[in-house]
């Protein structure tokens, strides 16, 4: 079901304010002291960092061979922000275009929609990477989901992006060919990472691919919207 036009987007903003109220409470954010050791000592902090992440992010080889506990990290995970940049980069994404996806999509199946799309682009990380001691965290999975869809009910919305190589100049360009080229990036940086420490690049683009087919699955080409869109906020990722 569709979602009220021009009501507010409660839930992208409910998560948006999740992540960050998370964040701002755990040691990642640099603002509580550790639980343990010298309040001033950079490496205790780092050691409750490390701990913090290890017990609410996903690790593949823990995921499939440790305790039952572990399962519930593919959600967990989602909330959970490595740094004050990784948390910035995906609430950005995620005002941009979760807004119109859930708009059109409906609060109820945009919630379920997001949380599922996050699980199972951590949970396809974690298949390929099965024996990997590396922990995953962010909402990266769920976002590439909402990135997905967006392109699939919005192919002709208009965002206003800053490219490094163009100076930051700002310019607006439809979304179709924004989140294509995003897509293309994640999809070679994916085949040559492995399974080196760094961006989760797999995950973003299980969840991009999960994101589309579900919009043309549910939706169909009768609710795709090519003109008169809304046009998208002014403040866009790269």
């Amino acid at each position: 079901m569709f979602g009220k036009p021009g009501q507010a987007p409660l839930v992208t903003y409910g998560l948006i304010g999740s992540c960050c109220v998370v964040f701002l409470l755990g040691p990642a954010s640099g603002l509580t002291a550790p639980l343990s050791g010298d309040p001033g000592s950079g490496s205790s902090l780092l050691a409750a960092q490390a701990a913090y992440f290890e017990r609410w992010g996903v690790v593949p080889e823990e995921l499939w061979h440790g305790p039952a506990v572990e399962l519930i990290t593919p959600l967990t995970a989602l909330f959970v922000h490595g740094n004050w940049l990784h948390l910035l980069g995906n609430m950005l994404f995620l005002y941009v275009f979760g807004a119109m996806a859930e708009n059109r999509m409906g609060r109820g199946a945009f919630a379920l929609f997001y949380l599922a799309a996050g699980v199972l682009a951590l949970l396809g990380y974690a298949v390929v990477h099965a024996g990997s001691d590396r922990t995953l965290v962010g909402a990266s999975g769920a976002i590439s989901g909402v990135l997905g869809a967006f392109l699939y009910l919005f192919p002709r919305a208009r965002v206003t992006s800053l490219f490094p190589f163009l100076f930051f100049l700002p310019l607006r360009f439809p979304a179709w060919a924004v989140l294509l080229f995003w897509f293309a990036l994640q999809w070679l940086a994916a085949r040559s990472a492995g399974d080196r420490p760094g961006v989760a690049y797999l995950a973003h683009v299980v969840g991009f691919a999960l994101g589309f087919l579900y919009a043309w699955a549910r939706y169909g080409r009768t609710t795709r919207v090519k003109r008169g869109c809304p046009p998208t906020p002014d403040r866009s990722p790269p």
